[in-house]
């Protein structure tokens, strides 16, 4: 039961160069009706547009109470999810794409869902989507990685669309690292998890911010933040490596003392070496993500700054 004077729900909307998209989805919210109340956190994470302008505008004339954080720079979404974590009030969170494509009225229904089921976390899960194909490609082959990773049901179906509890997500906010991946944090927390079938809306303007860039980084976060299987698969290949090393090497002295064989020469030296070679840098650059994102975890490299945080009163 949320205590008094808590809303029952806060939308968490992660901003960057948001301006053309912002105000008919906070108009939208605002329009909703939840008995115990709603507010709204917008968080801009180094917008380049005229976000942070357009966000200050819908504060004047807010409808519901209403929350701004402004990041001094941009810091990526999951960074922005957490610190809209941070200053949400609710006692469920729900965090959709300030594209319009996650639509209010299902996030209500994710809300209902968790409430209802009892659940800490329920997960949008999608009949069709409106992403463009590598935008597609890219969530399948994160979920694939976080089936093989991370401690969750197989072929359960993670998204950004999610609804959490204010238990929930209290615990992944005290999370510091600079390197965050939202579901991994979640699944560290609760098993008590559930998916819910939500319309998926075409996007209203621009285009994704979403590069291959971005969804390399969120793969590396999935595959070496939450995980030591890395480290083993490259202990399992090289094994494997040596192993086959020393049978090729017994072959090539069964044959030199059988005068049996091709003759060997530059070209299939090469070919060994650059195996081999390859295989150990893959390894050590391995190594050197973990220990690089360790470097950087113990130099405190910063998850967000906040520049500012300005909200609205309680009639808006």
């Amino acid at each position: 039961m949320p205590a008094a004077g808590q809303p029952v729900l806060s939308f968490v909307i992660p901003l960057y160069n948001s301006a053309g998209t912002i105000k008919p989805l906070v108009k939208e919210i605002e329009a909703l009706r939840i008995e115990g109340g709603h507010e709204i956190v917008l968080v801009n994470d180094g917008s380049t547009d005229g976000t942070w302008m357009a966000c200050r505008e819908l504060l004047r004339e807010a409808g519901a109470p209403m929350i701004l954080v402004n990041h001094a720079r941009n810091y990526g979404e999951h960074n922005a999810v957490l610190s809209g974590y941070r200053h949400a009030h609710g006692a469920y969170v729900v965090n959709l794409d300030d594209d319009g494509q996650n639509p209010p009225v299902e996030a209500v229904r994710l809300w209902e869902h968790a409430r209802s089921h009892d659940l800490d976390v329920v997960f949008g899960h999608y009949t069709r989507k409106e992403h463009s194909f590598w935008r597609n490609l890219g969530s399948w082959f994160t979920n694939r990685l976080a089936d093989w990773m991370l401690d969750k049901p197989r072929g359960f179906y993670l998204s950004s669309f999610r609804c959490v509890s204010a238990l929930v997500a209290r615990a992944v906010a005290e999370h510091t690292g600079p390197f965050p991946y939202i579901d991994g944090l979640i699944l560290q927390v609760t098993q008590n998890i559930g998916s819910l079938e939500v319309r998926h809306a075409a996007r209203q303007a621009g285009q994704s911010g979403y590069t291959l860039r971005r969804l390399l980084r969120l793969w590396l976060s999935t595959f070496v933040n939450f995980s030591v299987m890395p480290l083993r698969l490259a202990t399992v290949l090289g094994f494997v490596m040596a192993v086959l090393g020393l049978a090729g090497l017994g072959v090539v002295v069964y044959w030199r003392f059988t005068n049996r064989g091709p003759a060997f020469g530059w070209g299939s030296l090469m070919a060994a070496l650059l195996i081999f070679s390859g295989t150990q840098l893959v390894i050590l650059g391995l190594l050197g993500e973990y220990i690089g994102r360790m470097f950087l975890t113990v130099n405190r490299r910063p998850q967000s700054v906040v520049r500012e945080v300005v909200r609205s009163g309680p009639a808006g």
